[in-house]
C-alpha cells in the first residue's frame, strides 16, 4: 500500500514540473526555432534491488486474530436406512450325510440272490463293535451241464476295536460256508446217465479269529495273529496258526526295522486221489527279516534279508532258507518320472484254502507243500503324465522252486474207488521248477472325485523245467475299469477283464471203451480259449439313505471255460438296492 502511494507522488511531481517548465519555455523561448547545443548521451545508474522480505511497518499489520466457526444444528426427520453390508456367498455342495450301516439285496437271473448286511456301533469314544454278513448263491443252469451247477458263498465276520492315545487293537472272528458241484463232467466221454447216477456237491467250512496290535511308541510296533480251521463235507480237514510282531530296533543311533513271525500249517485228506492212502501235511516256518532304510534327497533305499527255517512234521526234515528283500526308489522328475526296483523272495505257504479259493473244483486229494520263490527281481518306473493321469510300468524275472499249478485230474484207471470228482471234473496240484518272465504296464486317471478310469495289461513267458507246460497259467491278462458319478442321483460303472490262452491236459479215452487196460491213460494238451468278461453297472440314488441299481454279468454272453470243462454262466442280469441307516 505504501508502494503505491509513493508511486503516485512521484509522478504527479513530475507532472506538474513538466507543465511549469514548458509555461515557462513558451514565455522566453521562440517556438519556430530549436537549436541544439550538444548531442544526448544518457547514462544507466546502479540498479537497486527490492528485499524478498520487505520490512513492514504499516500500523495496520498485527497479528492475526484466532476465526472461531460456530455451526448451529437441528435434527431433521429421514427414513434412509444403510443396507449392512455382508461377505460374498460361495456355492457349497451339500453336505453328504454319511451313515454307519447299511444293508443291500438284489435278485437277477439264473435264480442269482445277494445279499449284505453292516452294522457298526460306537460304544464310547473310540471303542466299537461291528458285524458283516453277506450272501451270494445261484441256482444255476448253464447250458450243456450235465449236473446241478448251483453254488452258495455265506460269510458273517465280528469285530471288536478299541482305540486309544498310545495304542489301538481289534478281535475279529467269523465263519463261511461255500457249497459248489463238481459239474464239468469231461464230454462225451460221460453222458446224462452217467451223471444222473452221481452226487457232485461239495461244500467247505471256515473258522477263524484273528488279533491286531498297533502302538505309537516304543521299540515294539504291533503283532498281529490268525487262527483258521478250514475243512469239507469229505472228511478233510487243516489248522493253520500265523504269528508275527514288529520292532524298530535301534542299533548306533539308526533303526532297524524288524518282523519275527511263525506260521504253522497241519492238516489231512482221508485219501489220495487214485485210491484211499490218507493224505497227512504240515510244516513249521519261523522267519526273521531285518530291514534297514536309507534316505536321501530324492532317493529311498530299503536294504534287508529275510530268513527263513522250514520245519517239514510229516517227514521230518529241517531247511535253512535266505533270501534277499532289497527295494529302491529315485524320483528323476519330481512326481512325473520314479525310478523303481528290487529283488525280494520268500518261502510261500500253500494250503488248501488257498487252492480251494483259487479254484473251487479241487479235489479234496492234493499233496501240499510250500513254495521256494527264490528271487522276484523287478524294476519299472512310475508317475504322471498329468495332474490327473498316472502310470506305471515294470518288468520283472522270478525264479520257484515248487511252484504249484493246477491241472485237471484225469479219470483213473479201472474207476477202483469211484468218487464223484473222478470223471475228469476235478482238479489236483502239481509242482515244478519255474521261472517267469513279466511285463507289465498300468493307467490311472483320477479327472476329479466324480471320475476314476484305471487299465492294466500283463504279459508271461514260462519256463517249466519238468513239466511240458506251465499248466493253466495264462500269458497274457488285462483289465479295465471306470466308475462315474454322474450327477447328484446318477452314477456308472464297468469292469472289464481279458485272460489269454492257457494249457492243461486231458485224458484220450474213448466213450465206448472208457476203462483201459493200462494203468496210465494217454493224454494229450488241450488249449483253453481266451476269455472277454464285460460287466457294468449303474444306479441312481433316491436320496441320501435309499438307492437302487442294475448289474450287467458276462454281457458277451460267451459260455467260456475258466478252468477246463466248467463253463460259466451267460449273460447275467441283477437289479436290488441299498438302505442306509444309523441307530
Amino acid at each position: 500500500m505504501f508502494q503505491k502511494k509513493q508511486f503516485l507522488l512521484i509522478i504527479a511531481a513530475l507532472t506538474t514540473t513538466v507543465m511549469i517548465a514548458q509555461e515557462r519555455e513558451q514565455d522566453t523561448l521562440n517556438p519556430d526555432v530549436i537549436n541544439v547545443i550538444k548531442p544526448y548521451a544518457p547514462t544507466i545508474s546502479d540498479a537497486f534491488k527490492l528485499k524478498e522480505t520487505p520490512t513492514l511497518d504499516d500500523a495496520e499489520t498485527g497479528t492475526k486474530k484466532e476465526i472461531k466457526y460456530n455451526i448451529f444444528s437441528f435434527p431433521v426427520a429421514s427414513t434412509f436406512t444403510p443396507a449392512k453390508g455382508k461377505a460374498a456367498v460361495v456355492d457349497k455342495a451339500k453336505k453328504v450325510k454319511l451313515y454307519d450301516n447299511y444293508a443291500t439285496l438284489g435278485v437277477g437271473t439264473y435264480t442269482t440272490i445277494l445279499g449284505e448286511v453292516y452294522l457298526n456301533h460306537e460304544l464310547n469314544s473310540g471303542e466299537n463293535v461291528s458285524a458283516h454278513v453277506s450272501h451270494h448263491s445261484s441256482q444255476g443252469g448253464i447250458d450243456g451241464v450235465l449236473t446241478d451247477d448251483d453254488f452258495l458263498d455265506s460269510k458273517i465276520d465280528l469285530s471288536y476295536s478299541k482305540l486309544t492315545n498310545d495304542l489301538n487293537w481289534t478281535v475279529s472272528g467269523g465263519f463261511g460256508l461255500q457249497s459248489y458241484n463238481w459239474y464239468g463232467l469231461q464230454q462225451p466221454l460221460f453222458n446224462q446217465a452217467t451223471a444222473d447216477t452221481l452226487d457232485v456237491g461239495h461244500n467247505f467250512t471256515d473258522a477263524h479269529i484273528s488279533g491286531e496290535l498297533n502302538i505309537e511308541d516304543g521299540i515294539f510296533k504291533g503283532a498281529d495273529v490268525l487262527f483258521r480251521r478250514f475243512g469239507d463235507n469229505q472228511g478233510s480237514g487243516e489248522n493253520r496258526l500265523k504269528l508275527s510282531g514288529t520292532a524298530d530296533i535301534p542299533i548306533r543311533d539308526e533303526i532297524v526295522s524288524t518282523v519275527l513271525s511263525l506260521d504253522y500249517l497241519g492238516g489231512n485228506f482221508e485219501r489220495n486221489y487214485f485210491d484211499a492212502t490218507e493224505i497227512n501235511y504240515g510244516n513249521f516256518q519261523v522267519g526273521l527279516a531285518p530291514t534297514y532304510q536309507i534316505k536321501k534327497d530324492d532317493l529311498t533305499v530299503n536294504l534287508g534279508v529275510t530268513l527263513t527255517y522250514l520245519n517239514d512234521t510229516e517227514a521230518g526234515k529241517s531247511s535253512f532258507f535266505i533270501y534277499p528283500n532289497i527295494n529302491a526308489s529315485y524320483r528323476l522328475v519330481d512326481e512325473f518320472i520314479i525310478a523303481f526296483g528290487g529283488v525280494k523272495g520268500g518261502l510261500n505257504q500253500n494250503s488248501y484254502y488257498s487252492f480251494s479259493t483259487e479254484n473251487a473244483f479241487v479235489s479234496p486229494t492234493l499233496f501240499i507243500t510250500p513254495t521256494d520263490q527264490q528271487y522276484n527281481a523287478y524294476a519299472g518306473l512310475r508317475g504322471k503324465l498329468s495332474n490327473t493321469i498316472g502310470y506305471s510300468v515294470s518288468g520283472s524275472y522270478k525264479s520257484e522252486k515248487s511252484k504249484a499249478l493246477f491241472q485237471n485230474n484225469l479219470v483213473p484207471y479201472g474207476f477202483d474207488n469211484n468218487e464223484s470228482y473222478h470223471y475228469g471234473n476235478s482238479f489236483g496240484v502239481t509242482y515244478d521248477d519255474v521261472t517267469t518272465l513279466g511285463v507289465a504296464g498300468e493307467l490311472s486317471v483320477d479327472i476329479n472325485r466324480n471320475f476314476t478310469l484305471g487299465a492294466k495289461g500283463e504279459y508271461f513267458v514260462y519256463n517249466t523245467k519238468n513239466e511240458e507246460e506251465a499248466w493253466n497259467l495264462p500269458e497274457i491278462k488285462g483289465t479295465l475299469f471306470m466308475d462315474y458319478q454322474i450327477n447328484e442321483h446318477w452314477f456308472a460303472g464297468a469292469n472289464l477283464f481279458f485272460v489269454g490262452e492257457r494249457k492243461d491236459l486231458t485224458g484220450l479215452n474213448d466213450i465206448d471203451n472208457p476203462i483201459l487196460p493200462s494203468p496210465l491213460n494217454p493224454t494229450q494238451i488241450v488249449t483253453l480259449d481266451s476269455y472277454f468278461d464285460a460287466n457294468i453297472h449303474g444306479g441312481y440314488h433316491v436320496n441320501d439313505r435309499i438307492s437302487v441299481f442294475v448289474k450287467g454279468n458276462n454281457l458277451i454272453g460267451e459260455n467260456y471255460n475258466k478252468w477246463q470243462n466248467t463253463p460259466v454262466q451267460g449273460i447275467q442280469f441283477l437289479a436290488g438296492g441299498t438302505y442306509k441307516f444309523d441307530f
